[in-house]
């Protein structure tokens, strides 16, 4: 049976990533058409192919530049159907030491990272999006911003923001067929995050390729009804 994702054009921002690439393999399987777009150039074994686009030095703090990179995208494939925003960061910064002028840069960069570039891609791909109930969007938001530890305001608070204005795109969207959905992993097992936590269980940990499912699913036409959600993905953690 040929999947709903087939000949779909999807963008995914970060799409260099651990994530980004764990999705962009999960759609070309589906038969989907893929742009990553990535602040940083490909790695050597990163090819784009004849339903692959890769955009190297897309910085999504630059309106213009945000533009140019999915007008590229419309102009090959003549449309974008899904939007996936995995662009952004993580840092760690315990506010009782004291809110210097450093640890608020901190938290200007989570805002910029991982809020404002959702805002400026999402802002980009909806006069791209044409086809009445396929258009897609799905945040990628986290769970910390259900409730932050210690040393995780600057992060949580920019995740949070990023269920806020899902919840609030939806709800601008419906009307137009265009879903709005965000996901909300815990820890991602990735070579950085093993790297960082050399001695937790990565059993516990949800994969690249788990959380790729879930996103494809949202980006499908089996999640027609489900719009302003934030879905937590936690694996066992």
């Amino acid at each position: 049976m040929e999947s709903s994702l087939h000949d779909r054009v999807v963008v995914i921002t970060g799409g260099f990533g651990a994530l980004g690439r764990a999705l962009a393999a999960v759609l070309a399987e589906k038969g989907a058409r893929v742009a990553l777009l990535d602040r940083t150039q490909p790695a050597g074994e990163q090819t784009g192919g004849d339903r692959m686009l890769l955009l190297g030095g897309v910085d999504l703090g630059d309106a213009a530049a945000v533009q140019a990179a999915f007008g590229q995208v419309a102009q090959r494939w003549q449309r974008i159907d899904g939007l996936v925003n995995v662009a952004g960061g993580f840092a760690w910064e315990k506010l009782a030491e004291g809110l210097t002028e450093a640890s608020l840069a901190t938290w200007d960069r989570m805002y910029a990272m991982n809020l404002r570039s959702a805002v400026a891609a999402s802002q980009a791909v909806l006069p791209r999006m044409s086809v009445p109930g396929r258009g897609r969007i799905v945040n990628i938001a986290a769970g910390a911003a259900l409730k932050a530890a210690a040393g995780m305001g600057a992060y949580a608070a920019s995740k949070a923001g990023v269920m806020r204005f899902t919840e609030a795109l939806a709800e601008e969207l419906k009307e137009r067929g265009i879903t709005v959905n965000a996901v909300l992993p815990s820890i991602i097992d990735t070579p950085a995050n093993r790297a960082d936590m050399p001695t937790a269980d990565f059993s516990r940990w949800v994969t690249p390729r788990a959380l790729a499912g879930v996103i494809a699913f949202l980006l499908s036409d089996d999640a027609a009804a489900i719009t302003g959600a934030s879905l937590p993905v936690s694996g066992r953690v």
